[in-house]
């Protein structure tokens, strides 16, 4: 079988199965489900991903929505993972199209099962729960430590967005919870015999804030208080925040972490408090990108008919985060972008959550699985290539952000 009669394999059972996945993805966008409850939308998935013949594990890596799909050919050959995100945002929905994302994933891996017996490997779909963070969220730090990437070759996803375009820089974030204890008491009639929690959490925002001029900038911390009390004639003995602590690599933020925690240190001296602080999720590390393995992806650009005015040019640097990070730390990965608007749309926003459920949005399925099958097969077929992108993921890496 030639390369083109792959490729036409390949094409013509995405088109066959396209109105299957565009239901899944309106079903999941109909059910949003936030980080560590996303049991229907992971079932969705799992579920379509045992018709096409793979053997799907469920609750994998300690996250109870997660899972683990494989399909390996008799015939040897790399091992390739696709990334399945399918998690929603608190109070807004899928306002960052993972209903598509995982979809695009599903069945892009199941258009390459249709010709992997041929050309030989493995194919491999995880379900990555909480990539927006919260609960166990941010999976694929998960994934990486219990060694799900330690026998894979290359990773690949595709995230919507406004326009096509190569995989962006992410920040690497730490986001921390700190909880300080005091006392109760009479704020009038007894405010010396009250140990105040709220003060405490108080001069953290005020240390971080004296902090920030003495960071490096490309560091970002933000935070809310979660707890500030019940009463204001109690003193609070009890006060809660949390912190998204950020910066362009994962050696700066382990400094800045240790400055915030010293922080956190002086307030609960100078009150006479009692502090809890730690991640309430996994830490998320800043993507790795590997320009050679973007070239393939965007090599197929012309053939599937993607306009020019559609792609965005030059370097993009993600001011957000994102657990792929985790995975392009250890092997080479991808998470380019395709359109789902034709006007721009903000993400996290009310407009994106209708892009991801619009007549485009839903084609984008199409295009997103053809574009990740077909740099998957280039993968698979030209072991140079592949050692190619190897090499060049670990001199980035060497290099840094």
């Amino acid at each position: 079988m030639t390369r083109a009669e792959q490729s036409a394999i390949i094409k013509n059972y995405i088109k066959k199965q396209l109105p299957i996945y565009k239901d899944l993805a309106l079903d999941i966008h109909a059910h949003p489900e936030v980080s560590n409850y996303e049991v229907y939308s992971s079932d969705v998935l799992i579920n379509q991903l045992k018709k096409e013949g793979f053997d799907v594990t469920k609750d994998v890596a300690g996250h109870h929505t997660g899972f683990d799909a494989r399909y390996k050919s008799k015939k040897d050959g790399p091992t390739l993972a696709f990334l399945a995100e399918y998690d929603a945002l608190p109070g807004i929905g899928h306002a960052c199209g993972h209903n598509l994302f995982g979809n695009y994933s599903a069945l892009a891996a199941s258009a390459l099962k249709q010709v992997v017996d041929e050309v030989g490997g493995e194919i491999r779909v995880y379900g990555t729960p909480g990539e927006e963070g919260g609960e166990n969220g941010s999976a694929k730090g998960s994934f990486v430590r219990e060694g799900f990437f330690d026998d894979v070759d290359a990773a690949l996803c595709v995230h919507p967005a406004h326009k096509y375009g190569k995989t962006a820089l992410g920040l690497a974030n730490d986001p921390v919870d700190v909880e300080f204890f005091g006392i109760a008491s009479h704020a009038a009639a007894a405010p010396d015999k009250g140990v105040n929690a709220l003060e405490a959490l108080i001069q953290v925002f005020n240390g971080i804030n004296a902090l920030r001029l003495h960071l490096p900038k490309d560091v970002n911390i933000h935070g809310i208080i979660t707890n500030g009390g019940v009463a204001a004639n109690v003193v609070p003995e009890y006060a809660s925040g949390r912190f998204y602590l950020r910066a362009s690599n994962r050696a700066t933020l382990d400094d800045v972490y240790k400055k915030v925690e010293n922080v956190i240190k002086g307030a609960a001296l100078a009150t006479g408090t009692d502090y809890k602080f730690g991640l309430f999720q996994n830490g998320v590390d800043d993507i790795i990108v590997t320009p050679a393995f973007d070239e393939v992806f965007v090599s197929h650009f012309e053939k599937i008919g993607i306009p020019e005015e559609e792609v965005y040019s030059g370097e993009r640097q993600n001011l957000g985060s994102s657990d792929v990070g985790n995975v392009s730390q250890v092997i080479p990965t991808i998470q380019p972008t395709v359109s789902i608007s034709n006007e721009y749309i903000a993400g996290h926003s009310e407009e994106f959550r209708e892009a991801a459920k619009s007549e485009k949005g839903l084609d984008s399925i199409g295009i997103s699985a053809e574009l990740l099958a077909e740099t998957a097969l280039d993968l698979l077929l030209d072991e140079e290539l592949l050692n190619k992108i190897k090499e060049e993921h670990k001199e980035q890496k060497i290099k840094g952000n």
